[in-house]
């Protein structure tokens, strides 16, 4: 158990550079080094990743640790993962709490926000080359953008996407796929409508543990689901406040859902962090207590297959529709233009860690702040 923290903790400190940078260090750690699991199970742990909502390396922590030391052993795993970037983001949200309203702040922000929707875009694409292959799940996933800028609820979108690419390819296997199909319209009309309520924080966890129960796909999914939840029906965070989440969560190591610990924090203090973390996390150590055994099962599943296809092309129609939202706000003038256009080349072509550019970023905000401090 000592061991399972101490190599967790190191992890979450040093995990720079999102879920694929994350898995490349595990499986040099646990496959390579210290030889947990071999190459095949770890890509079974991986696959299942993908099949359950939530943080893919997060689970993968999780998974790992069960593997190694049994229950608590998931529990010490996924805990000590996110504990060090959930200190480090309230640190940060406690600053920007004090500071966030000043006009430094507000430079770093104007420089730091083209760059987010740079390094979002870049994820988008990459991800989306794989659906564009499959003219079912493109479709799919241009509709669920359609639908989510003219209002609809992520939630039941990713119910009907799922649904219809798995009703779709597996239909030889329904007696009746007209009435199957019902499902759709169904899972779409039926979803009840949420009104606004006032902030508290039972309400803040149970909006969390939603999202950490639904969300699949990247990381950068979360932006879409903080902007239906938080910033348009609820009214709690701004836009501004959500992409300053973001890229705290970006530049920080560990999991990008730390995000959730900024947002809590500003809501709430250190209680809102508390319990917008638990909320967000708690569902993925469920999942993973639940699929780790039905693992063999679940990967030679035709119907998980198609339903995860489906769920992954809404998911990026869905972040589709938040990037160009929130690129609306951030890109307000020819200099944020161009630093969303340089840091979607030094990312593409040259492959620069985030973390660099979005200091790159908040650099150039700076000085454009000194050249013209009464802008």
């Amino acid at each position: 158990m000592a061991e399972v923290a101490q190599v967790f903790l190191r992890l979450g400190a040093t995990a720079f550079g999102g879920p694929a940078a994350h898995i490349g260090m595990m499986h040099d750690e646990f496959v390579t080094r210290r030889k947990w699991v071999d190459d095949q199970r770890f890509l079974d742990l991986l696959g299942a990743t993908n099949l359950i909502p939530g943080p893919n390396s997060t689970e993968m922590a999780i998974h790992l640790g069960y593997l190694r030391a049994g229950w608590r052993g998931l529990i010490v795993a996924g805990v000590c993962f996110v504990l060090p970037a959930m200190l480090i983001v309230m640190a940060i949200a406690w600053a920007y709490e004090r500071l966030g309203a000043t006009p430094e702040a507000s430079w770093l922000m104007y420089g730091i926000e083209p760059v987010i929707i740079a390094i979002v875009s870049l994820a988008l694409w990459e991800l989306g080359k794989r659906v564009t292959r499959n003219h079912l799940a493109l479709s799919v996933g241009a509709a669920a953008m359609a639908m989510s800028l003219v209002g609809f609820n992520p939630i039941p979108l990713l119910i009907a996407g799922g649904a219809a690419v798995g009703l779709i390819r597996n239909s030889a296997r329904l007696r009746d796929v007209r009435s199957a199909g019902l499902l759709l319209p169904v899972a779409l009309v039926a979803w009840p409508a949420a009104s606004d309520v006032a902030f508290s924080l039972t309400r803040l966890f149970l909006v969390f543990l939603k999202i950490g129960s639904v969300l699949y796909g990247s990381g950068y999914v979360l932006l879409a689901f903080l902007q239906n939840d938080l910033v348009d029906r609820l009214g709690w965070i701004t836009q501004d406040e959500l992409l300053t989440a973001v890229a705290i969560g970006q530049f920080t190591p560990g999991p990008l859902f730390t995000s959730a610990t900024f947002i809590g924090y500003l809501l709430n203090g250190i209680p809102g962090a508390l319990v917008a973390t638990l909320g967000i996390f708690l569902p993925s150590f469920v999942f993973v207590a639940i699929s780790n055994p039905l693992i063999p099962r679940l990967r030679s599943s035709a119907w998980a297959s198609a339903i995860l296809d489906g769920v992954n092309a809404v998911s990026l129609g869905l972040m589709a529709a938040v990037t160009l939202q929130l690129a609306r706000n951030a890109l307000v003038d020819p200099l944020t233009l161009a630093l969303a256009l340089g840091a979607g080349v030094l990312l593409f072509r040259f492959r620069l860690n985030s973390i660099w550019i979005i200091a790159l970023g908040a650099a150039v905000g700076r000085l454009v702040g000194w050249v013209q401090p009464g802008v």
